[in-house]
């Protein structure tokens, strides 16, 4: 993996924070350049500060926008010539049982989730399948297995992964590879930035963080799956069972996934 990575031309979503930014310190540091969308100015501005680096470039993009996801990869295409690499990462959550959500909720995180990625990956498809590049999806093992409060959040990582999966067939004799992660539950920012019943952000996260996986620990072994060109990456211990039982014993899931997010602090099983 040590050359890999050396001056290939790496796209990133929603890489401001969490496993985001640490994928694009993690990139950086190992030789690649980065092109980097997020909604906000002054995180991207802060992100540059931070990395200090001739190799970021960073632009404004809300995914769930065409015209932006358009913009930013033809600003990348623009800007570095090609690209060889796409890693749709932006991604927002929410914590609500379903009879309660405004379905609004539901349409912001298949915006986000689901169509971000179709978005980009459209745009910059001409360029992956020129250069044989790789296509990764950051999904969730929500995308394997329903979560209860999760609706949205479960139906969008299925679609992507639904997506993703196609793709891939699609792709078997082109040269680009397809890949989809699923880190299990991770320190970002993800839980204090998930909707509530309203869309409104819920500010808190009803996790220790300090016990989760890191984000940087996430983006060190996404960096080794993509070198490998590998299809799937399932992290955790407890991920991986979690996606093994929903094959084996998908009853016995269901009770233990209901009484896992039942114990969480506030939630809605309550």
């Amino acid at each position: 993996m040590n050359t890999y990575f050396q001056n290939r031309i790496v796209v990133i979503t929603g890489g401001s924070s969490g496993i985001g930014k640490a994928l694009v310190k993690e990139l950086l540091a190992l030789g690649a350049k980065v092109a980097v969308c997020g909604r906000k100015q002054e995180t991207l501005t802060e992100l540059q500060r931070e990395t200090g680096s001739a190799d970021l470039f960073t632009v404004v993009a809300d995914v769930s926008v065409e015209a932006d996801c358009e913009a930013f990869i033809t600003k990348t295409l623009a800007h570095f010539g090609k690209i060889d690499i796409l890693i749709n990462n932006a991604g927002i959550s929410m914590r609500a049982l379903f009879r309660d959500l405004d379905l609004s909720v539901l349409k912001s995180l298949m915006d986000i989730n689901f169509w971000g990625t179709v978005y980009c990956t459209k745009y910059a498809y001409p360029s992956l399948l020129a250069n044989k590049g790789t296509i990764v999806g950051v999904s969730s093992i929500a995308g394997y297995r329903g979560l209860p409060a999760r609706t949205g959040y479960s139906a969008s990582k299925f679609a992507m992964q639904g997506f993703l999966e196609a793709l891939r067939t699609e792709n078997l004799h082109t040269g680009v590879n397809v890949m989809w992660v699923c880190p299990g539950f991770t320190a970002s920012n993800i839980r204090n930035t998930a909707l509530n019943p309203q869309g409104q952000t819920q500010r808190e996260t009803p996790l220790s963080e300090d016990k989760l996986m890191t984000a940087e620990a996430v983006a060190t072994a996404i960096a080794k799956a993509i070198a490998k060109r590998k299809r799937t990456l399932v992290l955790t211990g407890q991920g991986k069972l979690t996606v093994l039982l929903s094959k084996l014993l998908p009853g016995v899931l269901d009770k233990l996934v209901y009484n896992h997010f039942k114990k969480e602090p506030g939630s809605p099983l309550q």
